[in-house]
C-alpha cells in the first residue's frame, strides 16, 4: 500500500473508534480481517498512524482546528510514516486509493505549533477533566509528564535469572539492538520503532520459548524488586493477573519459600500456568480465582503481601493511548472503591512484623498517595516504610527523585525515569496490633 492508502485506512479506523466507541486494537483487528490484501508492514504502519493520532489527539486538534479523524490522521502522518509536510501535500492527490488534496487550513496546521500558553489539557494531551490531577501531582512539569505519556513506548524485557543472564539475553536478541535498562538490573530494552518501522515480536523468539525472559516494563520490574521477596519467605501476590510480578519474585527467591498467586478473575489468572512452566518457577501455588474464603484461612501467614491494585492504567497510556480518552470520572471512582476493597482484604493476611507492597500503574493521586493515607487511617497497625533504603538494598545506588515529590513513596514516570507510570508504597505491620 502507498502512503496515501495507509492514511486513508487510518482515517477509516479512526472513524470507527470515534463513531462506535470501540477500542483501537479491536478496530484495527477488524480492519485487518476485512482487508486481507494488506501485508504485515501495511498493518503495522496503519496501527502506528492510528495510535499516534490518539496519543496526540488534543494537540493535533488544536493545530489542525478540528478533531475529525481525517485531521488527526493527516497531523500524525509525517512522524508516523517518515514524510515531510511537502511530501504529504504531494501525495494527497485525490486518487482512488489515496486521500483528497489538503486544504489550505490543513497545510497551515501541519506547520503550526502548540503555543506555550495553551491550556494544560492541550499541551499535555490529556482529558481536560484530568488537568487538575496532573497539576496536583506534577506541578509545573504537568505538560512535560503528559507529553511523555503520549510517546511511543519501548519493549522492555525482564531476564529470568533462574535460566539466563542479561548478557545471554542481549546476545540472543542482538539483531534487535537491545540495551541494558538504566534502572533495573534485570532489564533489557528494545527501542520503540521509528517512522514506518515495525516492533519485533520478541515472544516468538526461541529465547522466550526457553523461558529466558518475559516482557515486562522496567517500572514493573522495579516494583517487584522493591517489594523485596526474599528466599524462604511466605509471599502472597494478591492481584496476580497473568503472573508477571509472581514470576519476578519467584526468581528473586531462587525458587525457595512459597508464593501464593491469587486473582479475583479466572480469565486474568489463566495464563499464569503456562508462564510458570516456561520460567521454571517451582515455588508458586496458584489459588482458586475468586475464592476469598480460602484466602481468609491464610490470615496472618505472610511476610509479604503484594497488592498490584486494579487501577485506571493512566501510567500505561504510552502503550494504550485510546484508554485515556475512554476514561471517565465514574471509572476512577469505581477503581478507588476496588482498591480499597482489595486493601481491606490484604490487611489481615500480613503477619505481625510483615509488610504490604501497594503498587499501581497509575499517576493519579486519588489512586496512589490518597489511598495510602486512607489505608493507614483504617489500619493504624500499619506504618509507611521509606522506599529509599529498599532501593539501595534491592537495586543499588541512590533512589532517583520521585516524580510526585514524595519522600517515602515512589512515583516512576516516562518523563523522569523512562518507565511506564508506576506508584510504589511499602507499609509495615507492627509486631503488636
Amino acid at each position: 500500500m502507498k502512503p496515501g492508502a495507509r492514511i486513508r485506512a487510518a482515517i477509516e479506523v479512526l472513524e470507527v473508534i470515534a463513531g462506535q466507541h470501540r477500542p483501537a486494537s479491536t478496530a484495527l483487528g477488524d480492519w485487518g480481517r476485512s482487508h486481507r490484501f494488506a501485508g504485515s508492514g501495511d498493518r503495522a504502519a496503519i496501527g502506528t498512524l492510528v495510535f499516534d493520532a490518539l496519543r496526540h489527539r488534543n494537540s493535533f486538534a488544536w493545530r489542525m482546528g478540528s478533531d475529525a479523524p481525517r485531521a488527526l490522521a493527516v497531523a500524525a502522518a509525517p512522524a508516523a510514516l517518515g514524510l515531510t509536510s511537502e511530501e504529504l501535500v504531494r501525495l494527497a492527490d485525490g486518487s482512488e486509493y489515496g486521500i483528497a488534496p489538503l486544504s489550505p487550513e490543513e497545510v497551515a496546521g501541519l506547520s503550526r505549533g502548540v503555543p506555550v500558553d495553551a491550556p494544560l489539557h492541550i499541551a499535555a494531551d490529556i482529558p481536560e477533566w484530568l488537568a487538575a490531577s496532573f497539576k496536583e501531582v506534577f506541578g509545573d512539569r504537568a505538560a512535560e509528564e503528559g507529553q511523555a505519556l503520549s510517546q511511543r513506548a519501548p519493549i522492555d524485557l525482564r531476564i529470568n535469572s533462574l535460566k539466563a543472564t542479561r548478557e545471554k539475553v542481549l546476545r540472543a536478541l542482538s539483531r534487535f539492538a537491545p540495551e541494558a535498562t538504566r534502572l533495573s538490573p534485570l532489564g533489557v530494552r528494545i527501542a520503540a520503532p521509528t517512522a514506518g518501522g515495525k516492533a519485533p515480536n520478541v515472544e516468538a523468539d526461541g529465547a522466550h520459548g526457553k523461558g529466558w525472559f518475559e516482557v515486562q516494563d522496567e517500572g514493573s520490574q522495579i516494583a517487584a524488586l522493591i517489594a523485596g521477596a526474599s528466599p524462604r519467605e511466605q509471599v502472597l501476590d494478591l492481584c496476580a493477573g497473568a503472573g508477571g510480578k509472581t514470576l519476578a519474585m519467584a526468581a528473586g527467591m531462587h525458587n525457595t519459600g512459597q508464593i501464593y498467586a491469587y486473582d479475583a478473575s479466572r480469565s486474568q489468572l489463566r495464563p499464569i500456568f503456562e508462564r510458570l512452566k516456561r520460567a521454571g518457577a517451582r515455588n508458586v501455588q496458584v489459588l482458586e480465582a475468586g475464592n476469598e474464603t480460602a484466602l481468609s484461612e491464610l490470615a496472618g501467614r505472610f511476610d509479604l503481601v503484594l497488592v498490584d491494585a486494579p487501577c485506571t492504567g493512566s501510567g500505561t497510556w504510552r502503550r494504550r493511548p485510546d484508554a485515556k480518552w475512554r476514561l471517565k470520572p465514574e471509572a476512577v471512582e469505581k477503581r478507588v472503591e476496588e482498591q480499597r476493597a482489595v486493601l481491606q482484604l490484604a490487611a489481615p493476611l500480613v503477619k505481625p512484623g510483615g509488610r504490604l507492597a501497594y503498587v499501581t500503574c497509575s499517576v493519579l493521586p486519588v489512586e496512589n498517595s490518597d489511598q495510602v493515607g486512607w489505608f493507614i487511617e483504617q489500619h493504624p497497625q500499619f506504618a509507611l516504610s521509606p522506599i529509599a533504603p529498599r532501593w539501595e538494598e534491592s537495586i543499588g545506588g541512590a533512589m532517583p527523585v520521585s516524580a510526585g515529590g514524595e519522600q517515602d513513596t515512589l512515583l516512576l514516570t516516562p518523563a523522569l525515569h523512562g518507565t511506564d507510570g508506576f506508584f510504589i508504597a511499602m507499609l509495615e505491620r507492627g509486631e503488636r496490633d
